[in-house]
């Protein structure tokens, strides 16, 4: 989920992406084998956090002498929640040891301003570290970031010497946390790497078989809209999804409003995408915040059956019960094109992007 600003970075910061200390060749090293980590200038302020969960807020005054692990993450942002295990397990392990990882939520959709939904996802994610809230996108800002999710490590002088964007490279950033740690005088560190179970949306991609992007519902983003030639932006209008899609091709049928940041359900509908991927996700959650709607899910016209997702049960059954990522399928057989329905059987849903795993 790439997003581009740079207001407000400083030219330390901005300098930290034309340096080529993104040390990638460790992931290539033994565990315990040290590296030259380059210094890629000072820890960013957390001053324009809009506020704290789990705890006061932090500074990098006051976190000097302990090594830092800065996490630019979004609650609905799939590629973070693919990174979650590593970051809690890491928590786990290193925080006795001398670090401490600042979780910064940096929203992407309106709905991830509401700090009772990041209170909320955050618990159901068990994310019990130290988290800043950024809806004013000030932290973003001084660490001249641009992506979710975004690892920044820094040593206990307040000198950031690692950073990643993205998923994966797991073993590499591990490694620099304990070469910081023991940099910083950490004894009795345990030098083998961690071993997560990851479940539901936290299970890695299937890259080998992952064709289909993420696709926006909403007209600013949108892309694979088969009907986009017919379309009423920001008008109510009832859609007819064709019989056949190409790949990555989707549509509506039932009476919608395509508006800039979502498409949104007027009466019970359905959308169709053609996709090629083990898992469907969707962000999507109910125009009325504390109202809810049902729904089912379909492949290639049958109900999802075992093949459905975590938010799906064995008839292809769910409820659209908060504004968050929905898991609606999971494969385990042979990866091939197929068309994905999901039918709201209550009107008062807003769905805003596809991903795929």
């Amino acid at each position: 989920m790439p997003i581009d600003t740079t207001n407000g970075a400083t030219p330390e910061t901005a300098r930290r992406f034309e340096l080529p200390g993104a040390v990638r060749t460790l992931a290539h090293r033994l565990a315990g084998d040290r590296s030259v980590l380059p210094d890629e200038g000072r820890l960013g302020s957390f001053d324009s956090a809009t506020g704290w969960l789990n705890s006061d807020p932090l500074t990098p005054e006051s976190l000097r002498g302990r090594v830092v692990l800065v996490d630019f993450w979004t609650y609905t942002c799939v590629n973070w929640l693919r990174t979650l295990p590593y970051r809690r397990a890491w928590h786990a392990k290193y925080r006795e040891h001398g670090l401490t990882i600042v979780g910064v939520h940096t929203p992407e959709f309106g709905f991830e301003r509401n700090v009772d939904n990041v209170t909320r996802q955050s618990r159901d994610f068990r994310v019990e570290y130290p988290i800043a809230i950024d809806s004013d996108y000030g932290v973003w800002r001084s660490f001249a970031n641009h992506f979710w999710p975004a690892l920044y490590l820094a040593d206990a002088d307040g000198r950031i010497r690692y950073h990643h964007l993205g998923e994966g490279e797991y073993a590499a950033a591990e490694m620099a946390i304990q070469q910081l740690l023991l940099d910083a005088g950490a004894e009795g560190l345990d030098r083998d790497l961690v071993m997560v179970e990851p479940a539901g949306l936290e299970v890695a991609a299937d890259w080998r078989t992952l064709q289909s992007p993420e696709t926006y519902l909403g007209y600013c983003q949108a892309s694979g809209f088969a009907q986009e030639d017919v379309a009423r932006l920001d008008a109510p209008s009832v859609y007819e999804a064709p019989a056949r899609l190409g790949l990555n091709q989707w549509a509506l049928s039932g009476a919608w409003t395509v508006a800039g940041h979502a498409a949104v359900l007027t009466e019970p509908g359905r959308i169709a995408f053609q996709f090629h991927a083990r898992d469907v996700n969707l962000v999507m959650g109910p125009s009325v915040p504390g109202t809810s709607a049902r729904f089912r899910v379909f492949l290639d016209g049958e109900p999802a059956g075992d093949e459905h997702g975590a938010d799906v049960d064995s008839t292809g059954a769910g409820t659209v019960d908060g504004e968050r990522t929905f898991q609606l399928v999971r494969q385990a057989g042979p990866i091939d094109d197929r068309r994905f329905e999901i039918e709201f059987l209550d009107p008062g849903v807003e769905a805003y992007c596809f991903t795929f795993g």
